[in-house]
């Protein structure tokens, strides 16, 4: 393999790092199916797997947030007549969820919030119309409920969900379709064959755009869709090397072919369209090797792979909506396990400052469709509906606010701002108060702070201590008892003149983002 490195990457550090047993999902029945397929699918809400099950097809559906072992009697969605060999979760709808059998059937499963209290078998769309095995199916990027399918029967079909019709059938394909894969507008889509092509057609009238070689071998090959319109590929050389290649989205003509290795198992490709990086999953490796795509040559650059002990039999991607990024989480990959496991390995970009990282975090696509089924049948094309996740990050920030004692600090800035409206024209008074109320919250009470008790072999002239009232009302303190030295005190002042040292500090840093705002919103 050839390695390059992009030199100023801002990912040339990204790490990944493999949760704790206890935060990963064990004891899975996980399906033993020879079929090229991730076995695994993930949003923000739910987990899904494809598991093994005696006559008929199941798969698993859980909250993605109930880590730990699974029960064995765990509902599972069980209306297929044989084996699930794909699934995929609707990218406008967390609750909705497609599945693909080797029954010849399509069916959409809507999942309660809170996950299954029983087995689910009724679903809400069942899409029929393949004669043989089901194995491919894609949800359109932008349009809501618009559904590929590719079976065995070489035949690819787009459906309207909400009708269970077919709008649009492909017959074109000789052999065994690999994979069918949407562009970033849902304009077009591209197949690959077992007869080692790349076709190229328009999703609505099922028209051949173009067609162009693929990988030379006849093993399974899978492509995809860059932003800009050029197709990322994996597969085999004819002598047996893994390989990827970069091709023209309009004249589908290899731009490079970078050979990998020589293992057996298919390498799945996973694209962030908003970092432009892409990350490889062979079948059976133990490891994902992640590059970064750029414009100009030398297009693909090899950046690290997070290794392994134990080999994948299948991995699941978490979109963005998905992420912590206030830890700086760029991907989270979900990784089955032969034995029953299902890991979580999340890969960070190692970050000092704890504001959000605009240049790591662009708008991505959002949960909203951008137009309707009905909307894209009669021609109208649309980019997906963008979301920033700052709001996501300062969500995070005040549920940690609001946990952490050194929160109050950054609470007390917050309030300060809010009152006056810009940071150098804020009462005095009020930042005092502000800062001296966060200053008790860090130093708690005086109670450590008292002098230490008189001698009691030394007479003393003050008044004995008065009992504790019966009547609710407090007892008397004495004046010495509630004394504090002086040495508590400088304490006390040298903690509040950090306070308001790390308040300045907070204030250059609004001032400067309150301006940076400012501007883009001139230029927008």
């Amino acid at each position: 393999m050839s390695v390059k490195v992009v030199r100023n990457s801002k990912f040339r550090h990204v790490f990944g790092q493999a949760q704790k047993r206890d935060n990963c999902y064990d004891n899975i029945r996980i399906t033993k199916s020879s079929w090229d397929s991730t076995f695994c699918c993930v949003n923000p809400k739910f987990l899904a797997i494809i598991t093994e099950a005696a006559g008929g097809g199941a798969f698993l559906v859980m909250p993605v947030d109930k880590v730990g072992r699974v029960d064995r009697d765990v509902p599972l969605v069980v209306g297929h007549k044989a084996a699930v060999l794909d699934i995929a979760w609707c990218p406008h709808n967390d609750n909705l969820i497609a599945s693909a059998s080797e029954d010849c059937t399509v069916k959409v499963w809507e999942i309660p919030d809170g996950g299954l209290s029983k087995n689910l078998t009724d679903c809400v769309a069942d899409l029929v119309a393949h004669q043989r095995r089901v194995g491919v199916i894609n949800w359109h990027p932008s349009a809501h409920l618009v559904l590929l399918s590719a079976g065995s029967d070489n035949k690819i079909f787009i459906w309207n969900v909400a009708t269970a019709e077919i709008f649009t059938e492909i017959s074109m394909h000789p052999d065994t379709i690999y994979s069918a894969v949407w562009n970033y507008n849902g304009s077009s889509i591209l197949t690959t064959c077992k007869d080692k092509m790349l076709r190229l057609f328009d999703p609505r009238t099922g028209k051949l755009l173009k067609e162009g070689k693929g990988h030379t071998a006849t093993k399974p090959m899978r492509a995809l869709f860059m932003k800009d319109g050029r197709i990322f590929t994996t597969g085999f050389s004819r002598t047996g090397e893994r390989q990827y290649a970069l091709y023209d989205g309009e004249t589908l003509e290899p731009l490079i072919m970078e050979d990998l290795d020589n293992s057996n198992g298919l390498l799945f490709p996973f694209y962030d369209e908003d970092t432009n990086m892409i990350y490889l999953c062979g079948k059976g490796d133990s490891a994902i090797r992640y590059f970064e795509y750029t414009p100009e040559s030398p297009y693909i650059h090899y950046l690290n792979t997070h290794q392994t002990s134990d080999p994948q039999r299948g991995m699941g991607w978490m979109t963005k909506r998905g992420l912590n990024v206030n830890n700086c989480e760029i991907s989270k990959f979900y990784k089955l396990h032969n034995s029953g496991l299902c890991e979580v390995i999340i890969m960070t970009v190692p970050r000092k400052s704890e504001l959000f990282q605009e240049d790591l975090y662009p708008d991505t696509a959002a949960q909203q469709a951008a137009i309707s089924a009905e909307e894209w049948f009669t021609g109208k094309d649309a980019e997906p509906v963008m979301m920033s996740l700052k709001e996501v990050f300062l969500n995070n920030q005040s549920s940690k606010d609001q946990k952490t004692g050194g929160s109050v600090l950054r609470q007390a800035s917050r309030r300060i701002a809010n009152d006056t409206g810009k940071p150098g024209q804020r009462d005095s008074t009020v930042g005092n108060n502000e800062i001296q109320s966060a200053s008790m919250s860090r130093l708690g009470n005086f109670s450590s702070l008292k002098p230490p008790a008189s001698n009691p072999s030394t007479p003393s002239h003050e008044p004995s201590p008065q009992p504790p009232s019966t009547n609710g009302t407090p007892a008397c303190v004495t004046p010495q008892e509630n004394r504090v030295s002086e040495e508590a005190l400088e304490t006390l002042r040298k903690e509040l003149s950090e306070l308001k040292d790390l308040v300045q500090k907070q204030e250059k840093r609004i001032e400067h983002l309150e301006s940076k705002l400012a501007s883009q919103e001139k230029e927008n």
